[in-house]
């Protein structure tokens, strides 16, 4: 079957909601479906915070991925993340994340981001394969990512 990636507008944030219930529950992680749809209409309300494609089977949604932008000072511009990459087991294989990698890396070639970054588990052989075709790679291991959600007592420990 063909596959066709689009890049998602707002119309398409009920089946982007659906593949991350699906991502998320791979992992058993519970999802807010009203967080992620708001979320998603956050995000696709203004280009300068990135965007999101969503791969067709048909008219059968495949799998999604989603860019995040923001300016990196080590960098010296714009920093692209891919915050969410998923395909569903039975489209898996297909070529589908690479089609939709291929989207991604075309927008961020069009807008001259100078750095890509990604979030990959140790035990993820496959995604860690379709990242390195990319030509993604383990960065400067001596750094750890600390994260506050702000509103949560952030400063409790500074007293």
């Amino acid at each position: 079957m063909r596959t066709v990636i689009a890049r998602a507008g707002t119309a398409e944030i009920p089946a982007l909601t659906d593949l991350m219930s699906e991502f998320y529950a791979e992992s058993s992680y519970a999802l807010d479906r009203e967080w992620a749809e708001a979320s998603f209409r956050r995000l696709l309300a203004d280009e300068t915070r990135g965007a999101a494609w969503l791969a067709l089977q048909g008219a059968e949604p495949a799998g999604y991925v989603v860019l995040t932008l923001r300016h990196s000072m080590e960098f010296g511009g714009l920093a692209g993340i891919i915050d969410d990459l998923y395909v569903r087991p039975a489209s898996r294989r297909q070529r589908i994340g690479f089609a939709l990698m291929s989207e991604l890396f075309e927008a961020c070639r069009n807008l001259c981001v100078a750095a890509i970054h990604v979030e990959v588990g140790p035990d993820n052989v496959g995604a860690q394969a379709l990242y390195r075709c990319f030509g993604l790679r383990g960065y400067n291991v001596e750094r750890q990512t600390l994260t506050v959600e702000p509103g949560l007592e952030a400063h409790a420990g500074a007293r």
